[in-house]
């Protein structure tokens, strides 16, 4: 083997608009990852990934081990959440949580024993090829695996291609966001369980490539990378241009391979599926030793942190504490930031909990952010779309907007924007766009919840007078067919009378059945076969009666003498 340094395959394509914001990432560039000491208490969210909410299966006062089940997932698309330590349920309510509006949630609060004793672990699959794709995915859904970039998807569902085999695995190293150095940190210090991971992915949608795309400010990752994969050919890291959003993975799968998705298509449907580096480290932690999700790495970085670090947080850890333990906050802290300067959002409080989406804790002072104007009309100056990495118009998508013309900002594909920011950052008016963009989608995402549960409605109310006309046209079928039944026993009855002789069976003479039952018969039945013997017996007393009057002629001519005969 060759000790010359390999290089890294520069990317060969490139991406629309994007800008190249301060990169701010020396802070903890340096900064190794350290394992953040056991806490008292944790509060894990039910919900911290896209789709349905976990549902809880422990309740107060239950004793839990760490890795253990705490709710399961509750849908396709949905995640489970695990014991981050060992020690008992003390509540399951509503607790404040990571958002923008300071929202509460429900979650469950662990207070920790300080014992750290794992529950029973998953099996350990060191020969994950002896497994099948279906089995290792269903593994990654009981981990709770989901996305670790920021888009926290569950990484199950994702992996669910529908395509009998993806060709192309692509790792995204790129961490394009200012600040955030957790996956530069990952990347260099932990190069051969990535591969692992990638490998893991690559047998699960039978890639036979994978990409490995880390932007041009990270060279020891690049080299750590290039190493690590020196012996397997499968693996190709390239070197991509510092430019923001170059981590999208619409930008990425651009820049690497020059294959745009269009709207309303999956990667997988052109061979390709993007995987962040710290998601395919946590594949390999779930099916190698059977680890659920139960941390991440966390930057904690900004100039209001007195120390900041790079540290590897428990889930449902407080983020006051997590600030603590790098040293706490400078003087004149105003604002704590979950995420990057372009993508993340200010927290009304420190006293949520870390949840798996949260990959970057950042303390900002005024002077440490640039200066906010009030906005202005906007000039149409199209900077905005020039700069757009999705090549959308955000100019028209803020009119519709702010005008609350949702179907219109529908119309120009809002669900495309990403969200990344960067409108708003070229804005010579500083609108804050990106803010109108979030706004609309949650009104038009509630407007379509409304209009699902008005289908909803109208379905079962469809659905149960479609029951009631079947159910009556049912009992009408019945009656006919009791009626024509009935008509017959009738018919049969009268003929069975009117052949019956006149004698004392036509009295109606009871005669029990032969197996010593009364024979069944309807009430009308039963009435007719009375009216029958009813005239038979009339029949019968004419005719007595008849015979009765009938005299001889001499007896008729004696009554007669008798009557002309005087007293």
């Amino acid at each position: 083997m060759s000790d010359q340094p390999l290089q890294p395959i520069a990317a060969p394509f490139s991406f629309h608009g994007g800008i190249h914001p301060p990169e701010n990432k020396a802070l903890t560039r340096d900064r190794p990852i350290r394992i953040m000491p056991l806490q008292s208490c944790y509060v894990l969210p039910l919900h911290m990934h896209i789709g349905a909410a976990a549902r809880a299966v422990v309740k107060v006062g239950d004793r839990v081990g760490k890795g253990q089940v705490l709710a399961h997932a509750t849908d396709f698309v949905s995640a489970s959440v695990h014991a981050p330590t060992s020690g008992t349920i003390v509540d399951i309510s509503p607790q404040p949580i990571a958002h923008p509006g300071g929202l509460s949630a429900p979650s469950i609060l662990l207070e920790a024993d300080g014992d750290d004793v794992w529950a029973e672990r998953m099996v350990p699959w060191v020969d994950y090829q002896d497994i099948s794709p279906a089995q290792l995915r269903g593994r990654l859904r009981e981990a709770g695996i989901v996305g670790l970039g920021g888009a926290v998807f569950p990484t199950a569902a994702k992996m669910a291609t529908g395509q009998s085999r993806v060709p192309t695995l692509i790792l995204n190293g790129a961490e394009c966001e200012p600040y955030i150095t957790c996956d530069d940190r990952l990347m260099r210090e932990q190069p051969e369980d990535i591969l692992r991971g990638a490998a893991i992915a690559m047998y699960m949608i039978g890639a036979e490539r994978c990409l490995i795309g880390i932007e041009d400010n990270k060279p020891e990752a690049l080299a750590a990378l290039l190493e690590a994969s020196r012996s397997d050919p499968r693996f190709a890291v390239f070197s991509v241009p510092t430019r923001y959003p170059a981590g999208g993975e619409k930008q990425l799968i651009k820049v690497l391979t020059n294959i745009e998705v269009p709207r309303g298509r999956r990667a997988s449907e052109f061979g390709l599926l993007c995987l962040n580096v710290a998601t395919v480290v946590a594949v390999h932690r779930a099916v190698t030793f059977g680890e659920p999700m139960i941390d991440r790495i966390v930057t904690v970085t900004g100039e209001g942190i007195t120390q900041p670090e790079n540290l590897q947080v428990r889930i449902g850890t407080l983020m006051s504490d997590v600030v603590a333990e790098a040293g706490g906050y400078r003087s004149g802290v105003d604002r704590l930031i979950m995420g990057g300067p372009m993508m993340g959002f200010a927290l009304h409080t420190d006293e949520v909990p870390v949840v798996k989406a949260t990959n970057c804790l950042l303390a900002l002072r005024p002077q440490d952010r640039p200066a906010e104007p009030a906005p202005q009309p906007c000039i149409r100056c199209s900077l905005c779309a020039e700069a757009c990495p999705a090549d959308l118009l955000p100019q028209q998508l803020y009119w519709y907007a702010r005008a609350k013309q949702f179907d219109r900002v529908v119309e120009y594909n809002l669900f495309d924007c990403i969200e990344c920011g960067v409108c708003s950052a070229v804005c010579p008016s500083h609108l804050p766009l990106v803010d109108y963009y979030r706004f609309a989608k949650t009104e038009v995402w509630a407007q379509e919840r409304e209009k699902s549960k008005a289908n909803q409605a109208r379905e079962r109310f469809e659905f149960r007078n479609e029951r009631l006309e079947r159910i009556k046209a049912e009992r009408e079928a019945a009656l006919n067919k009791k009626r024509q039944a009935l008509a017959a026993k009738t018919v049969s009855a009268s003929d069975d009378a009117s052949a019956a002789p006149a004698s004392s069976d036509a009295f109606g003479t009871h005669k029990p059945a032969s197996n010593g039952a009364e024979a069944p018969a309807s009430m009308d039945a039963a009435v007719e076969a009375a009216r029958a013997r009813a005239k038979a017996r009339r029949e019968a007393l004419d005719v007595e009666r008849a015979a009765a009057n009938e005299q001889t002629p001499v007896q008729a001519q004696q009554e007669q003498i008798s009557k002309s005969d005087p007293p």
